[in-house]
């Protein structure tokens, strides 16, 4: 079965998604930087998994999915932001419409963060101990896909951060989620029960080694019913990633091509229990490889 990339493709619902989301987050951000790093990112994997996408035996399936990753972390003036925008390709274990014998679904999922720093707007020196500053956090998340759910999530996100004194970053927010969606089986869009998530987000070079460790964990609190009455569960989603400054290496400026092993935890993804309808493919540990080029 011909596989099909994500950029090649070209399918409408990528071609909305990236021109309205890139043109919002994107560009007024860039031209008030202090400054900006972009990045081109790929991901691969072979043990992604879906809820409901388990064998006759209820046993998950394992998914390939390729992933291609626009990024944009800026500073500015009173804080920074966060864009990213992936593109996932799926095998045809996940199938598109979720027919089986289609070619694998694509998805786009988008999220944008501000953390605005409370110590830099106010002037005040909040700074002590293991204690860099304190923060609001403030974003979104909005994704798509064309499998046989057909999400159309739209997430506020809001709350409290603490940003730690570390070589690097480090940061723990506690936020507030207000989620709605609008899949194909539904008539009209559905919010969920707004629910909290306690979040560590970093990135941490290793001493004087070209390496780094970078990820996030969420824990984050069940939603009430879903658009179907079933009751969501708790989630716990961890994504890390070590990667070697490849680049310097080979005589490039630093921090310009990474490579990496990547490896994400995901336990009942979107609030869809393990231990219920969805079965074991709600639940996935996926290790990846993972490379970047930073421009």
């Amino acid at each position: 079965m011909k596989r099909h990339s994500p950029i090649a493709s070209r399918t409408g619902l990528a071609t909305v998604a990236i021109s309205a989301f890139a043109s919002l987050a994107f560009t007024p951000m860039v031209q008030a930087a202090d400054w900006s790093d972009t990045a081109l990112s790929l991901r691969y994997g072979t043990s992604f998994a879906e809820p409901y996408d388990n064998d006759a035996s209820g046993k998950r399936v394992d998914i390939t999915k390729e992933i291609i990753a626009l990024t944009n972390v800026t500073g500015f003036k009173y804080g920074s932001t966060f864009v990213n925008i992936d593109f996932l390709q799926s095998d045809h274990n996940d199938p598109g419409g979720g027919i089986a014998g289609h070619p694998g679904a694509q998805e786009v999922y988008g999220v944008f963060r501000g953390t605005f720093d409370i110590g830099k707007i106010t002037g005040a020196k909040l700074a002590m101990g293991p204690i860099r500053g304190y923060a609001v956090t403030a974003g979104f998340d909005v994704n798509t896909k064309n499998d046989g759910y057909a999400s159309k999530k739209r997430m506020a996100v809001l709350g409290p951060t603490v940003m730690l004194e570390v070589p690097g970053f480090l940061n723990l927010s506690a936020l507030l989620f207000d989620e709605s969606n609008a899949p194909e089986a539904i008539a009209r869009r559905y919010h969920y029960k707004n629910h909290m998530a306690l979040e560590a987000d970093w990135g941490i070079g290793i001493g004087s080694l070209p390496l780094s460790f970078n990820g996030y964990a969420q824990w984050i609190t069940a939603k009430g019913k879903d658009e179907f009455g079933t009751q969501t569960a708790p989630e716990s989603h961890i994504d890390a990633d070590l990667m070697l400054d490849a680049g310097s290496l080979a005589g490039m400026s630093k921090k310009t091509f990474l490579v990496g092993v990547e490896y994400e935890y995901w336990h009942n993804k979107f609030g869809n229990s393990d231990k219920g309808f969805a079965g074991e493919g709600a639940t996935a540990s996926t290790p990846m490889v993972r490379v970047e080029y930073h421009f």
